[in-house]
């Protein structure tokens, strides 16, 4: 199912190209990815609700100027204005949070996790909540599958931050790692 919507999503994009529509025309093929509710259900998509509007403004700039590079991202964007951007991305930081996962997770994994995150001091930045704070994401309760892809582009320097924070502290982290640290932070509550 996801990929059919991703499939007549490109299809909609390039069939009529992106500096034509509307902010307001544009909506609808955020929400389709990143959930109307602001959880996501297209695999290693990332769910925006509650992502904080500076972060969420900055990103968007990063796929506009393809420093960031997804071409579906990139072409939604495309020809949006600064104040586009940030009028999107206060529409996107008002959606809901998602929701944990509901099981409560294995207890040593979740533990693991525990010492990992206060080893590497990820509430620092993303705040002792994980719900993120002006350049860094909330990253509490999201999916697992896009942490984990994430996490791991971060580590290989394939992502792009537009600081060198996230790369240097991955660098350490080992893949094992990565598994347990996502797991933990799609259940935190």
């Amino acid at each position: 199912m996801a990929k059919i919507v991703v499939a007549l999503l490109v299809g909609c994009l390039t069939a009529q190209p992106a500096c034509a529509q509307t902010l307001a025309e544009r909506r609808p093929i955020c929400l389709a990815c990143h959930g109307e509710n602001g959880q996501s259900e297209p695999p290693e998509t990332p769910s925006l609700g509650g992502q904080q509007e500076f972060y969420v403004t900055v990103q968007l700039l990063m796929f506009r100027e393809k420093m960031r590079a997804v071409q579906l991202m990139n072409e939604t964007v495309k020809g949006l204005s600064d104040d586009d951007l940030r009028s999107l991305a206060a529409f996107i930081s008002k959606l809901p949070p998602p929701r944990p996962l509901a099981d409560p997770g294995d207890l040593v994994r979740m533990a693991r996790a525990r010492d990992l995150v206060q080893q590497h001091k990820c509430g620092f930045c993303h705040k002792p909540d994980f719900s993120g704070q002006e350049n860094a994401p909330r990253i509490a309760a999201q999916r697992e599958d896009y942490l984990v892809k994430t996490l791991r582009e971060y580590k290989s320097e394939m992502r792009r931050g537009y600081d060198a924070a996230m790369a240097d502290v991955m660098h350490p982290i080992a893949d094992a790692d990565i598994l347990d640290l996502s797991y933990f932070l799609a259940r935190v509550r």
